[in-house]
């Protein structure tokens, strides 16, 4: 079969009614929750995991799918209208989308930025079903061996690309790891680090770990930092309507931002604001207005927004075809398919296409949605922006509570998500990044498993590992992104320490 037949199946599944009542709950819960102030695509995911639990695993992925696209358009308006960037990725919306707003022009900021999610999310989405196959046919030729190397590369990767430090994010990763080892050994049976606790001898769970890390953890940060006075919200004055000009400055940023997010959000060790900055800078060199930028150039919130966007739906590319996390948002969506027992990867394409297809096709039909509710619904929106805070947390962390008893009904789980929430709060004040604790609870018992594996077949010859070329490349490369890093890094700090005595002669 074609990729347009599977995905013409897709669409069949995805059109059912109550999967589309799926895709609508989720795009308006997404949108809803990730449209207040400081609460990015990530942290709106892992709140709303629990919410899907009940559900079967079709309908529960698609109004995951939803909550995700919705989330990431939730970003979106409050850096506009509030100048608080969710996430890093919404640095360069915040930059010129607030100034629109405070000209009288934060209806055609949050237009644009609108449309260009609808434009970014439909071509990405195409491009994700026509790419994913090829992907996963290079994937089902790969042994253990080239699995335990692929998933080193992420581990580096995902280290790398969060926080400041490498250290920091591998000190993270490890914490992660350190979790995964409690439990049942898969391969021999045995009980590891389970301290005679019958509760954890089904190991940790993750969507436990996922909330406590991101809704706990930063609701006890944001509490802890005291009331730092009110968030200023400008208001939608005018028309949310584009005018003629707006269209014609617009239109191209749109396809440019795209054409730049996607590739980058397909890549290891991508990452949307990668893709944000680079288009940003690429707006401002073909303007026609660069005087405009840094003053509230459309251009620059219509490019950066679909760059967004784009690279959100590229980021599904590694995720699904190879069950690799790139970002944070990412390894809560592969939470939320291990809770049922899914692993995405080159099998489940074999094993459940409709369900694949299914969740691709949903994410058209999201995108549609979002259009269509939230341009008439902007006024909603700017009325959760004015929440008062103590309110906004104290409803997540009731939230929170209420979905991972819903989810797992046992006092221990509601020690367990305390002991996490603290864990992430004083990550937080450390500065340690938190999606490495995730991904490592995540993948580091499937990473042991292939080395095992491995290992087994070659009858305990560490050498196997770099027989096979394509493992050795990607064990190569691994290196290479910890190292080039430290390098760069460290010449930086030379030069900066070389300017400073020069400057003192």
């Amino acid at each position: 079969m074609t990729t347009f037949d599977f995905l013409l199946q897709g669409m069949y599944v995805a059109a059912q009614p109550m999967n589309l009542l799926y895709a609508l709950i989720g795009v308006t819960l997404g949108t809803a929750v990730g449209v207040l102030p400081g609460i990015g695509p990530a942290l709106t995911v892992a709140l709303l995991l629990p919410v899907t639990y009940r559900l079967d695993p079709g309908g529960s992925l698609i109004m995951f799918a939803g909550i995700y696209y919705g989330g990431m358009y939730g970003g979106s308006t409050t850096s506009i209208l509030l100048n608080t960037p969710g996430e890093s990725a919404s640095i360069v919306t915040a930059l010129e989308g607030n100034k629109m707003a405070r000209k009288g022009r934060g209806g055609p900021a949050l237009a644009t930025a609108a449309i260009g999610s609808f434009v970014a999310g439909l071509i990405a989405t195409l491009g994700l079903a026509f790419i994913a196959p090829f992907v996963v046919k290079l994937a089902l030729v790969f042994g253990p061996r080239e699995y335990f190397a692929l998933m080193v590369l992420a581990f580096v990767t995902v280290s790398s690309a969060f926080g400041d430090s490498t250290l920091r994010g591998l000190t993270s990763l490890f914490i992660g790891f350190a979790l995964a080892i409690i439990g049942i050994d898969q391969l021999t049976g045995q009980a590891r680090m389970s301290f005679g606790v019958p509760d954890l001898l089904d190991g940790i769970e993750v969507t436990t770990l996922a909330v406590a890390m991101f809704a706990i953890g930063e609701s006890l940060y944001i509490a802890a930092q005291g009331d730092q006075g009110p968030d200023k919200v400008e208001a939608v004055k005018g028309s949310v309507w584009m005018t003629g000009q707006d269209w014609a400055r617009s239109w191209k940023a749109w396809l440019r931002g795209t054409l730049i997010g996607f590739p980058i959000g397909a890549m290891p060790a991508g990452g949307a604001e990668i893709g944000t900055f680079l288009s940003y800078a690429a707006e401002k060199r073909l303007s026609k207005h660069p005087e405009e930028f840094g003053h509230g150039a459309i251009e620059g919130v219509a490019g950066p927004e679909a760059a967004n966007n784009a690279s959100a739906a590229g980021t599904l590319v590694p995720l699904l075809t190879l069950g690799l996390p790139t970002t944070a948002t990412a390894a809560i969506m592969l939470a939320g398919f291990q809770q049922y027992g899914l692993q995405p990867g080159p099998l489940l394409f074999a094993t459940n296409p409709q369900l694949v297809w299914g969740l691709i096709a949903s994410l058209l039909i999201a995108n549609f949605m979002l259009l269509v509710l939230n341009l008439p619904l902007v006024g909603l929106w700017v009325k959760l922006l004015t929440i008062p805070k103590p309110w906004l947390y104290a409803g997540i962390l009731l939230f929170a509570t209420l979905g991972t008893i819903g989810a797992n009904p046992s006092v221990f789980e509601l020690g367990m998500l305390l002991a996490f929430g603290i864990l992430g709060y004083g990550m937080r004040i450390f500065g340690y990044p938190i999606a490495p604790v995730v991904v490592g609870l995540i993948l580091g018992p499937l990473a042991e498993q292939q080395l095992r594996r491995a290992l087994a077949i070659s009858q305990g010859d560490v050498t196997v590992l770099f027989t096979s070329p394509v493992a050795a490349v990607l064990l190569v490369i691994a290196a290479a992104a910890l190292i080039v890093p430290l390098i760069l890094r460290a010449r930086g700090r030379g030069q900066v320490l070389s300017q400073l005595a020069a400057n003192e002669d």
